[in-house]
């Protein structure tokens, strides 16, 4: 969540903020309950220091007067309970203002674009070329997978409804090869711990990366336990260090992490529903880093860049877009969005969001820092996919699919795969 201090003394960025990334966040009320909580610690500090007062008195009064030290001592009860029920109220007040903060947007950095729609975002990078050229018309992976025999969409939706989609045979492996091959270069290239987290968490996880209050729609919960299932793995392994302080010296710490990823998907109803642009369920490896608040932004490119290098070893077209204010995350400061053209479908999907949080997260999940000077301060938080499935796959089948039907496998995969190609599947 913001920092009160920046709402109090800079509402109108704050409001600026909220029109950016057209979110529905009532700033008036947020100032206004914390305008009652103010006054309502204010008058029982005071009256903390009358009782404070009274009792110094008290002491002095049972040897010299005690009538007055009875008159007294009464005064002091009816002192003490309104000071009790004002710190009752200060306490439904403080509640009550910071559940209507957790609707309140992250405020975008500077450079952040300002748009109404997609055509505001900025492409800033590019790799591997133009989009393929073939000289036949080239299948969409809804048609690839199925004559490859490593794609089973029907039955997917026959176990689990629309959504939902199996893999098989050397699709399975290309998932697995892939994931292995995410880790391998993050762990031994970048630096990065890898972490095997939980994909059932508990709300005060989802709330501290700020999944919730704001998109509960979108999140599966367990009926019987106070349980979500994860949206993306950055849920579990940020809030790894909920609650700590950190040292400074292990500044910056980078963890990656695979998961299995599930989403209700409920604002988009009717979007993407041939194939597997757009499930349910899906595998990722997700990047999470904890940074100084001075050196976020340069690590915020260090992450993207970490994954940026395995798209240009893939060999498909990609490219790196600065994502404008209306199009960014609720909790994000700053976002670059990684895709990858898929020319079967002929669009750019996006298999990365790579977004520098500042201390958004860490206010809500409380994760801290002892700076050089004793003073402890709030981490930045960055995360960002490297990368997600299954559009990844999407991308391999449509980009390196030949006109007999194969789909050539990238070199980077054929030790872990086995295989240098996909071939189509011998009809009995």
């Amino acid at each position: 969540m913001l920092d009160i201090n920046v709402i109090r003394t800079q509402p109108d960025r704050v409001r600026a903020a909220i029109v950016a990334k057209k979110a529905k966040a009532d700033l008036d009320a947020v100032l206004a309950a914390d305008e009652r909580w103010r006054k309502a610690t204010t008058d029982a500090q005071k009256l903390q220091a009358e009782q404070n007062a009274a009792n110094k008195d008290m002491g002095r009064l049972m040897k010299e007067d005690k009538a007055a030290a009875e008159k007294l001592k009464a005064s002091m009860k009816e002192l003490s309970d309104r000071r009790k029920a004002l710190e009752d109220d200060a306490k439904k007040l403080e509640a009550e203002r910071d559940a209507l903060l957790m609707y309140i947007p992250n405020i975008p950095h500077p450079d952040v674009p300002v748009g109404e729609e997609e055509t505001h975002n900025r492409i800033v990078r590019t790799g591997c070329g133009e989009p393929r050229k073939f000289g036949f018309k080239p299948l969409a992976h809804w048609d690839l997978g199925p004559k490859l025999g490593i794609t089973e969409f029907e039955r997917g939706t026959k176990i689990s409804g629309s959504g939902f989609v199996m893999f098989r045979g050397m699709g399975a492996k290309l998932q697995r090869a892939l994931v292995a091959w995410f880790i391998d270069v993050h762990v031994k290239e970048h630096g990065y711990t890898e972490i095997l987290p939980p994909v059932l968490v508990l709300r005060d996880s989802m709330v501290g990366t700020g999944q919730l209050p704001k998109f509960e729609e979108e999140m599966y919960k367990l009926r019987d336990d106070p349980l979500y299932l994860i949206p993306t793995a950055e849920v579990p392994v940020t809030n790894m260090y909920r609650e700590e302080t950190l040292p400074l010296e292990k500044l910056p710490i980078r963890h990656c992490a695979f998961s299995q990823c599930f989403r209700r998907e409920a604002g988009a109803a009717g979007k993407d529903t041939r194939g597997m642009i757009r499930v349910h369920q899906f595998d990722k490896v997700e990047l999470v880093n904890w940074t100084h608040p001075d050196d976020s932004y340069n690590q915020h490119e260090k992450l993207t860049e970490s994954a940026e290098v395995l798209l240009q070893r893939l060999g498909m077209p990609w490219r790196r877009v600065f994502i404008s204010t209306v199009g960014m995350g609720f909790s994000n400061a700053k976002q670059y969005d990684l895709e990858v053209h898929a020319p079967g479908v002929d669009r750019w999907l996006e298999v990365s969001s790579c977004s520098n949080f500042e201390d958004y997260q860490a206010r809500r999940a409380n994760i801290r820092f002892r700076d050089k000077d004793g003073k402890v301060r709030f981490v930045h938080t960055l995360n960002g996919s490297g990368l997600a499935l299954p559009r990844i796959v999407i991308g391999i089948l449509e980009n390196f699919q030949e006109a007999d039907g194969s789909v050539v496998i990238p070199e980077v995969l054929r030790p872990y795969l086995g295989v240098d190609r996909l071939v189509p599947e011998k009809k009995a």
